[in-house]
């Protein structure tokens, strides 16, 4: 999507004039982030037989802070948490899902979703905008505990996934275990514990034979 030339979904039907200006700005970029729920990833979903969008994402990842902060190597905040992985796919309603084992698509990709930013965020109030954007600067950067634990989760949550679908994009054509492993060990940046057992995933999924035999295979 063109974030230049889109047409906001609001303006499809406009909100009545007569709704308080800065309201009604909040409003539009809510509907606006509807777009969200198409965006389509690659993960297969666990209950049914089709993908997950960036929404489902989103909440998943919300819920995964809840039950799973207990796990963080360092004290995080889990509000603040919750508040980066709602906000960090935001930007894919205009730059689209990158897929983690596209390597092509992966070139542009910090670009393309600093030109989403700007513009999704940009909506809002401009002290909500700036607010929302440091949040989706502070996921990329993975800077503070949160962060780091953000992006654990944002990449556990697919393996979870992959997991049930015995492989789903685990096979991807070219891609190794060795390479999910490498994809995935942002999760110990977080968490050891999780990152073992994370691993153990990979690891099994490998002997089961639902991924291309890597050079790295684990023995514990």
């Amino acid at each position: 999507m063109d974030s230049d030339t889109v047409r906001l979904l609001a303006d499809t039907n406009p909100l009545p004039e007569t709704i308080d200006a800065r309201l009604r700005q909040q409003l539009s970029f809510l509907i606006e982030v509807d777009r969200l729920k198409t965006v389509l990833r690659q993960s297969p979903l666990a209950a049914v037989n089709r993908r997950e969008n960036d929404a489902e994402h989103s909440w998943h990842l919300a819920l995964m802070v809840v039950i799973l902060a207990e796990h963080a190597d360092e004290e995080i905040d889990v509000g603040r948490t919750i508040e980066l992985v709602l906000v960090h796919d935001l930007v894919e309603i205009y730059a689209g899902d990158t897929p983690l084992y596209d390597v092509e698509m992966g070139v542009d990709q910090a670009e393309r979703e600093v030109v989403a930013a700007e513009a999704l965020f940009g909506l809002l109030p401009a002290d909500q905008a700036t607010r929302l954007r440091a949040l989706w600067d502070e996921f990329e950067a993975r800077r503070t505990p949160e962060a780091r634990f953000a992006k654990a989760m944002d990449r556990l949550e697919p393996l979870l996934l992959n997991w049930m679908a015995r492989g789903g994009t685990w096979r991807t054509p070219g891609v190794t275990a060795d390479d999910v492993r490498a994809r995935k060990a942002v999760i110990g940046d977080a968490s050891a514990s999780l990152w073992a057992a994370g691993r153990e995933l990979i690891d099994e999924g490998e002997r089961r034979g639902w991924s291309r035999p890597g050079r790295d295979v684990a023995t514990g």
